[in-house]
């Protein structure tokens, strides 16, 4: 594929900047909602903005390091800073919150408010370096002969995150203030480390050219209609992108929550371990397939493999729920199908989106991706997801605070809007065909 440096520097920054991704979209959750009794809307609230300012983000520093023709410092500092404003998360207790507004104050909402707003700083950093600086820095790195490979191993760090996240997780008592001071502690140390690293590992992209259009001009380069039409195939992918990332954040938010708090698997990381080092083996050996196949044939089978996770976990928690190992299979083969089919759909929209991207322009093309890989869906997902959890059971907590339960609709939910991109995906090929012939 390329050398062994480059190799190095993708894994190494795929994986940790996935760490710090899961923690915030699977985890920023858990902590609000143990923390302080976030309500669906708060979660989905929080989702929503840190959406908006991902996207924002990845539109002006992405068009900006096409502007220089730079990657290299975007991703090294960003990390770094990154790795800070990760570390600011430790400081962010009920028993601080109360020293600095007073005992009167609503220390709960406060909290929130502050994880919500300290979550957005959180993610310009992070999608500076990762969303806008490295998946630029890896489109230039790649051609359309590796990119299926290359894909394969970036689209499966999210699981490999997962994993390492889960397996780090067991040893802390989520419900402690103290717990979630350590993981950010080590969380941030690692982001920060990985930035200085960088300045050792990752080499510049020689080809990238200093753009001559203007910074705004750039900014708004792929959103001018001639431009759309002239990629017609860039701007298709990215709407079935778009479709794709709401069905996937219409229950991702509330997972973890509906596993420990719905279902009580206290062991559900030892459930689901298993099932993740599966999904990333099938996700790395999937990038082949693409690579052999390309990436429209290739995304059926991910489709599927979605949409067949999705029946298992609406159709059995009442069998999850029982207890002995035979009898929770449904969550593992669910769990299974829905992250494999999951990634390996990120994988071939990835590689897609790479390979229609105007060689040398990758960082002002960057922001539409995260609008239909953050934005749009992480706007619309999360509310559908709320809007279904509306009425949702509710348990009393041991201080007498109430927190909602979320039900197994969200994986119906999910299915009805995978729904929609299977029937976009049969006309597209169905026209295509017409057309070729």
């Amino acid at each position: 594929m390329k050398n062994k440096k480059f190799f190095i520097a993708l894994v190494i920054f795929s994986l940790v900047g996935q760490v710090a991704w899961v923690v915030e979209n699977m985890y920023f959750n858990v902590f609000i909602y143990k923390m302080f009794n976030a309500s669906a809307r708060d979660i989905s609230l929080m989702v929503e903005a840190s959406a908006v300012a991902a996207t924002l983000t990845t539109i002006f520093i992405g068009a900006l390091s096409d502007r220089l023709g730079r990657r290299k410092p975007f991703m090294c500092i960003g990390y770094i800073l990154w790795g800070v404003s990760i570390l600011a998360f430790a400081f962010v207790r009920l028993d601080i919150i109360s020293s600095v507004f007073g005992q009167a104050a609503n220390a709960a909402a406060i909290g929130v408010t502050v994880v919500i707003i300290l979550d957005c700083v959180m993610t310009f950093f992070g999608s500076s370096a990762n969303d806008a600086a490295y998946n630029a820095w890896l489109t230039d790195m790649t051609d359309r002969t590796n990119r299926g490979r290359a894909e394969g191993i970036n689209s499966m760090m999210p699981l490999i995150a997962i994993l390492v996240v889960f397996g780090g997780f067991m040893g802390f008592d989520l419900d402690k203030a103290g717990s979630w001071t350590v993981i950010y502690i080590v969380i941030g140390a690692a982001v920060l480390l990985i930035g200085v690293l960088g300045f050792f590992i990752v080499d510049e992209v020689p080809a990238v050219q200093r753009d001559e259009l203007g910074y705004f001009a750039t900014i708004l380069y792929g959103f001018r209609p001639s431009v759309i039409k002239k990629h017609r195939e860039l701007y298709l992918t990215l709407l079935g992108f778009i479709i794709f990332g709401i069905s996937i954040q219409v229950f991702m938010p509330y997972l973890i929550i509906y596993y420990e708090k719905t279902l009580g698997m206290a062991d559900y990381v030892l459930i689901m371990a298993p099932a993740i080092i599966l999904a990333a083996a099938v996700t790395a050996l999937y990038g082949r397939v693409i690579d052999r196949i390309g990436a429209e044939k290739a995304l059926l089978p991910s489709i599927i493999m979605l949409a067949a996770g999705y029946v298992l976990l609406f159709v059995f928690p009442g069998l999850i729920k029982a207890e002995g190992l035979k009898m929770k299979a449904p969550v593992f083969i669910g769990s299974l199908l829905m992250m494999s089919g999951y990634l390996t759909g990120m994988a071939v929209f990835g590689a897609k989106i790479r390979n229609e991207t105007p060689e040398s322009m990758a960082g002002r093309f960057q922001g539409l991706r995260i609008i239909a890989q953050v934005l749009v869906p992480g706007v619309v997902g999360p509310a559908i997801g709320a809007a279904v959890l509306k009425n949702a059971d509710t348990v009393v907590n041991s201080d007498g605070t109430e927190s909602f339960l979320p039900s197994n609709a969200i994986f119906l939910a999910a299915l009805i809007v995978l729904a929609v991109l299977s029937a976009a995906y049969l006309l597209y090929r169905l026209m295509r065909k017409k057309h070729e012939s």
